[in-house]
């Protein structure tokens, strides 16, 4: 069986954006290019399953239509990709896939349900009106049609090139829709690092509360090493929200429990009359969220903002607060990525940062990142650590933000980047230039601001200038320049022009 080669399946699945490029805005056309992988993979799938059980069972159609209903997804001959394939000239294909989708919906409802409810294909607004969209969803049909774009798991064996394509598509349109893309995406290799400092183990319940397309919480699955683990989720954003629950089938995470809703203020992972608790949580919430819901804080029912309500303005100790609250009580671990105004901010904001380090004795480390590694936002960011029930008081810095490969439009932390920042944390080490273990008697000198300057020092003094050799220097340039001038002006004189 020939190998498919993964970035040819990239390439294949990107050409098909050419459709509504610059039609429709990236951010819109993302979802129709990623819910027809969907029904894609699906129909592959059910078809891969109808013909080992014909081979199995013959012309037995019954026992065959029994056994299909106990796969991981059903199907209706009319919801396949090969049946839009054949009505594709259809005048009403934008319709044909819209009750497609509801059908799947129906007849997978335990799985599915809602998934779809923010997609249409018949829509004049975001794919013209009927003749041009029929164009466009034809093209779109036929761009899956490639061969080579065979998603059968016989073709595909265990790989995992379903959801690695998927991942692939998502970071590409997050890198393409601004402020946008940062919303539904975090960059694979801070999700990586951010897992690997939480050390997700086997058995762990393992939850982002801020979860966008669900990639940060597919990285911290992977860490496990085995599939014995539980992933929770919560996304505001109903489009977004939908991208995660089918990014977690794709990755065969078909347990993962995704809810829709705004953390803050509506938390819906609940378990008896408090929240649930998990042993790591991890996310990358909204940067300094306006208008998150301070004015409900007070009177919250889960008592998350127990040490202080932060700022209306800015919700980052809100999403804090949350995690800290949901993190088990006997080891627990939290890892957010936070803008470093929340190091160092006085006010609510100091008042309960002084609570994690001094009273909770939660904080276990502060790490720096490069500038520009997000999307829509050029700011460096830092990593929070806390660990619930620590030994020890003394907190890590470190300084990352001028370790990174430079990239065109976004940086990009390395694998020894990523390695470094990890062994060092695990090793707590003080490394010139570049971390510290600081003290709890020195964070309190330091009135708890956490700004890591204050405790990296990277400053570089400037080499020393040998007076001497600049003054021979300074003196033969200028005999040079003398030359010059005078050879100019004998060229002038030649030309008879008074120079």
């Amino acid at each position: 069986m020939a190998v498919i080669n993964q970035d040819e399946i990239n390439n294949i699945v990107w050409k098909a954006c050419d459709t509504f490029r610059g039609v429709v805005d990236p951010s819109e056309y993302k979802n129709y290019i990623l819910v027809f992988l969907f029904i894609k993979y699906i129909s592959d799938v059910w078809k891969d399953k109808h013909e080992e059980l014909k081979k199995e069972f013959g012309n037995d159609t019954e026992r065959i239509k029994r056994r299909l209903e106990r796969e991981r997804f059903k199907l209706d001959e009319t919801c396949t990709y090969d049946y839009l394939f054949k009505h594709r000239n259809d005048n009403q294909i934008g319709q044909l896939i819209n009750q497609a989708l509801e059908k799947i919906e129906e007849d997978n409802k335990a799985k599915l349900e809602g998934v779809f409810r923010n997609i249409d294909f018949n829509s004049d607004m975001q794919l013209g009106e009927t003749k041009e969209r029929n164009a466009r969803l034809k093209n779109l049909i036929e761009d899956f049609s490639d061969p080579r774009l065979d998603l059968r798991p016989s073709k595909v064996g265990k790989s995992d090139i379903i959801g690695n394509v998927y991942e692939y598509l998502i970071a590409r349109f997050a890198a393409g829709a601004g402020k946008k893309g940062g919303e539904f995406y975090t960059p694979s290799q801070v999700s990586v690092l951010l897992s690997k400092l939480v050390e997700p183990k086997e058995g762990d319940r393992i939850c982002d509360p801020a979860c966008g397309s669900g990639s940060l919480l597919i990285k911290a699955a992977n860490e496990v090493g085995s599939d014995n683990y539980s992933l929770y989720g919560q996304e505001s954003n109903g489009s977004t929200w939908a991208l995660c629950k089918m990014n977690m089938f794709l990755h065969s995470k078909d347990n993962a429990r995704i809810e829709w809703g705004d953390t803050l203020n509506n938390p819906k992972l609940i378990e008896g009359d408090t929240t649930m608790k998990f042993d790591v949580v991890v996310a990358n919430p909204p940067f300094s969220l306006d208008k998150w819901g301070a004015e409900n804080a007070t009177s919250d029912r889960f008592n998350r903002y127990w040490r202080g309500v932060p700022p209306k303005n800015r919700g980052d100790y809100a999403f804090i607060s949350h995690m800290i609250e949901t993190a088990v009580a006997d080891g627990g671990k939290v890892g957010v990525v936070v803008p470093h105004g929340v190091l160092f901010r006085e006010g609510a904001e100091g008042k309960i940062r002084k609570e994690f380090i001094e009273n909770d004795n939660f904080l276990d480390a502060v790490i720096g990142l490069p500038q520009n590694l997000f999307y829509g936002t050029g700011i460096p960011a830092a990593i929070l650590v806390f660990k619930k029930n620590r030994k020890n008081n003394d907190i890590l810095f470190i300084d990352a933000s001028r370790e990174y490969e430079s990239g065109k439009n976004q940086n990009i932390l390395r694998d020894s980047d990523i390695e470094k920042i990890v062994q060092t944390y695990k090793k707590r080490e003080t490394i010139e230039k570049y971390s510290y273990l600081a003290t709890l008697d020195e964070i309190k000198e330091n009135e708890y601001n956490l700004n890591i300057p204050r405790y990296v020092d990277t400053f570089e003094e400037e080499a020393e200038i040998d007076i001497q050799a600049t003054q021979k220097e300074i003196e033969n340039l200028e005999k040079q320049l003398a030359d010059v001038q005078s050879k100019m002006k004998g060229y002038l004189k030649e030309l008879g022009i008074n120079g």
